[in-house]
């Protein structure tokens, strides 16, 4: 739960002081909207990561497995475009706090995102594998 906190508390920091440093993102609000820019960055990725590994998980069986061939190089690449993607969709669920230029602002603000994200997994890894 501590680890949930501080990533919320690091995101929402993230959106109230990093983001408008990016050109071409526009943030308007209190910390108050950056807790809950954050708190719907987390809902809104949890649905998009499971749709993305929906549709994977479709092409590779109706492919046969020759999706693969496509789908793990994409996954390679493309792992920090996943959250660019949530912070276009924040943008259209809170149009007058969140506002991208284009995507290239929203990749770099994924990319914060995705650091975030490594630096505060922590061990979660390591806690799999004692349990099992």
């Amino acid at each position: 739960m501590k680890r949930y906190l501080f990533r919320l508390v690091l995101t929402a920091a993230s959106f109230y002081f990093l983001f408008p440093m990016i050109r071409g993102v526009e943030f308007h609000g209190s910390f108050g909207h950056a807790l809950l820019a954050g708190l719907l960055f987390t809902i809104l990725g949890s649905l998009v990561e499971f749709a993305a590994i929906a549709l994977s998980a479709i092409l590779t069986i109706t492919t046969f497995g020759l999706a693969l061939l496509l789908l793990i190089p994409t996954w390679f690449l493309g792992f920090w475009i996943l959250p660019a993607i949530v912070l276009r969709l924040l943008a259209d669920f809170m149009p007058h706090t969140l506002a991208f230029a284009g995507w290239w602002p929203a990749l770099q603000g994924g990319l914060i995102m995705l650091i975030i994200g490594i630096f505060t997994s922590g061990d979660t890894h390591k806690r799999v594998r004692r349990e099992s």
